[in-house]
């Protein structure tokens, strides 16, 4: 897991790894040395007695949100730390790695450390996403607009699968993860109970961006009566008339993607868009967005395959379970109407890792699926990500429900 993180960050110079995009992003070597310093704070420095400090400096730059561990630098301006040069994160990583290596061949981790160290692993996992969202932003900035990855056209044509909705019966259903299964959940999806669901029909696959361009053709960013305040108002305030990296090219929409400039596939998910647009859409499709417990019933019986990781494409060869649906994981983060908020009987795990996700249940949605940069076997039916309304520089997209 941990040599993966350097693999994507492999190619990136020491400028490329500094910058920040913006406050929601965050620099490539920022994510580097927080995924160490994670493992330093909460594992080593705790539970390892002859472990030694690469830097102690590296705390304050490197936290993130764990008000309870100290002070840090904060988010914006994470951009600024032009010093330490790449080559000591790197050099900072393999000093924890090795610090991680020697506990546990002292066998000093029992069972509270190993349960950190677990959830070090899959919070890595999603800083690997985080970290090629946030390059896709940064060098979207760029006029040179350059690739992550070779930039050979991506494929495309062969169509869009055809939609169907595909009926639930809905009832009193078990939703949530099952942490005594000893399968990893975040605290976030947890604990498992009955919800009322009732019946609902779901889109077989996610909306396309040729279905996009039917939405914005028809004046969907200038009608005030499809949006909601908040989001009308986004919109007039940041001028959007379509998903985010998309350009107009003499009448043709061209992409930014992790491969560079590419023509938007009409037959591919739309992504990049925030909750707002997502359900404009929806209201202009007179249908509206599944909420998440419509989504995990939905969702339950699908395998769960990834695309793992970096590619930046968006058609992977559809997954379909015995109802019908295509494309549940791994293409876009799918929005939800269901806001962020915790479970009935949910509780913060004790210590720093209770700051993981309970103390964000406001403001924010849930998105469920995984994206084409959401690494493989990080996804399942029951992981809740969230974002703030407004945002769309993650690759998020939506599928359509209404009642049944």
């Amino acid at each position: 897991m941990r040599a993966e993180t350097l693999a994507l960050a492999e190619g990136l110079s020491d400028a490329d790894a500094t910058a920040q995009s913006m406050a929601d992003a965050s620099p490539a070597k920022w994510h580097l040395g927080h995924t160490s310093w994670f493992f330093e704070a909460l594992v080593l420095e705790p539970g390892h007695p002859g472990y030694r400090l690469f830097d102690d400096r590296f705390a304050y730059l490197f936290n993130s949100y764990y008000d309870s561990v100290g002070p840090r630098q904060p988010r914006p301006q994470r951009g600024l730390l032009t010093r330490p040069p790449l080559a000591d994160v790197i050099a900072y990583r393999h000093h924890v790695d090795a610090g991680l290596a020697d506990l546990m061949s002292q066998g000093g981790a029992d069972e509270d450390l190993l349960s950190i160290i677990e959830l070090g692993l899959h919070h890595e996992q999603q800083h690997q996403e985080l970290l090629l969202t946030d390059i896709l932003h940064l060098f979207a900035q760029n006029p040179l607009k350059p690739a992550y990855r070779p930039a050979e056209p991506l494929a495309t044509g062969g169509g869009a699968p055809d939609l169907r909705w595909i009926a639930f019966d809905g009832g009193i259903l078990p939703v949530g993860a099952d942490r005594d299964g000893g399968d990893f959940a975040f605290d976030c999806e947890t604990p498992r109970h009955d919800a009322l669901v009732q019946p609902f029909r779901l889109a077989s696959r996610p909306v396309t961006n040729g279905e996009w361009m039917a939405f914005m053709a028809d004046g969907g960013y200038a009608d005030p009566l499809l949006w909601l305040s908040d989001g009308w108002a986004t919109v007039q305030a940041e001028g959007w008339v379509a998903p985010s990296y998309w350009e107009d090219r003499d009448g043709d929409w061209w992409t930014m993607t992790l491969k560079g400039p590419q023509p938007v596939d009409a037959d591919a998910p739309v992504t990049h868009v925030s909750l707002y647009e997502a359900d404009a859409f929806a209201r202009w499709a007179g249908k509206r967005l599944p909420t998440e417990f419509e989504w995990e019933t939905a969702a339950g019986s699908l395998p769960v395959s990834g695309n793992f990781a970096g590619s930046g494409r968006l058609r992977p060869a559809p997954a379909q379970n015995d109802d019908g649906l295509q494309q549940m994981f791994g293409d876009v983060w799918e929005w939800t109407a269901s806001a962020y908020a915790p479970y009935p009987g949910f509780a913060a795990t004790d210590g720093a890792g209770g700051e993981y996700n309970g103390k964000f249940m406001s403001g924010q949605n849930v998105l469920r699926g995984g994206s084409c940069a959401t690494p493989d076997g990080h996804v399942r039916a029951t992981y809740r990500n969230f974002f703030y309304p407004h945002q769309r520089w993650q690759f998020t997209g939506l599928r359509l429900a209404e009642d049944g």
